[in-house]
């Protein structure tokens, strides 16, 4: 059983930011089962940065919470997934999402896995949303939408509506906090602004970095350049790992950013070391049990792009087995949702 030392510093690891800590600590030592929930739109198809998310929710499993996850589905009609797409999509995500955290170990007998849909479209839901309108300007939705809805030169109103649903969701969730990465920092401030106006409680709010993508830019659903989907084959995991940006030296980039945020936390919970296989001529291998080593290693061009994307690619092969053993009806579902 954690301590409550043990259980802050699980909930901190990897984070970038938390508003605010101290009511998270408050927490901690008054309520013996927190609650915390996570939304994912049902938009693009999931791809390697969903294991950040997948990994925070583990810890916050560890550490005594009860953990929700919404599948938004009304969400991503709000940001541009057509209406006739929109219920495919989504079971596409009820199938795909669940694999994330078996491919981490974690039983999904203790997730609650919610439909948007399925409390979004009631009445006092619906009420509550029209009176939080009243309170916010079209200048404070646009502003706390911007990083998260595609919102483009003309934007719609459904993507100001996003931001106030996604404000409500905490309530009618039942949760203590919400966990995003760091694009949702502006929706996140706004509902702790706009909740207490309708007298709900103001949540706690806890964020990770954003990971670059393949291409040194955010890794994005919306450009395959960037990421690698979920359901990639093992051939085409090697080929976008291999042509992934990684300069010699370098250490800013969305391999790196992925070693660390996923691979070696994975790694340290296992009690395994990452391993870069090279020739003995070159050094044989070499074994690191933190990410730090391997980036000092790296910027002091002592290990080489290749091998490190070799051994990335390894690892990642290792994650999508679920989805591979899955490969069939995930196929069938991934057709019928994107074409």
């Amino acid at each position: 059983m954690m301590n409550f030392d043990e259980k802050l510093e699980l909930i901190k690891r990897n984070v970038a930011e938390i508003i605010s800590e101290d009511d998270l600590i408050s927490l901690l030592k008054k309520k013996k089962k927190p609650s915390v929930y996570l939304g994912t739109a049902i938009t693009g198809s999931p791809h390697l940065g969903y294991f950040v998310w997948a990994i925070k929710l583990a810890d916050f499993l560890k550490a005594g919470f009860k953990v929700k996850i919404l599948l938004a589905d009304v969400h991503g009609a709000l940001d541009n997934t057509p209406w006739d797409v929109l219920d495919r999509r989504y079971k596409y995500y009820e199938k795909i999402i669940p694999l994330l955290f078996d491919s981490i170990g974690v039983d999904t007998k203790n997730l609650d896995f919610v439909k948007g849909s399925s409390f979004q479209l009631k009445g006092d839901y619906v009420l509550d949303l029209l009176k939080l309108s009243s309170y916010v300007t079209i200048h404070d939705g646009l502003k706390s939408a911007s990083e998260v809805v595609k919102m483009g030169d003309n934007p719609k109103i459904s993507g100001l509506i996003y931001p106030l649903m996604q404000s409500l969701d905490e309530e009618y969730l039942g949760v203590d906090v919400q966990y995003g990465g760091l694009d949702q920092r502006k929706i996140f401030v706004l509902a702790g602004e706009i909740l207490p106006k309708i007298k709900y409680d103001k949540r706690i709010h806890v964020m990770t970095p954003l990971l670059p993508g393949l291409t040194g830019k955010k890794m994005s659903a919306s450009d395959p350049k960037s990421k690698i989907d979920l359901t990639e084959s093992e051939e085409d995991v090697g080929s976008k790992i291999r042509n992934a940006e990684c300069v010699a030296g370098d250490i800013e980039n969305g391999l790196l950013a992925f070693l660390k945020h996923v691979i070696f936390v994975i790694k340290k919970d296992k009690k395994e070391k990452f391993v870069v296989e090279r020739d003995e001529k070159y050094g044989g291998d070499k074994r690191y049990e933190n990410y730090l080593e391997l980036e000092k290693d790296f910027s002091q061009k002592k290990i080489h792009p290749l091998d490190l994307k070799n051994a990335l690619a390894k690892e990642i092969n290792i994650l999508l087995k679920p989805m591979r053993k899955n490969h069939a009806e995930l196929s069938r579902l991934k057709k019928n949702a994107y074409g």
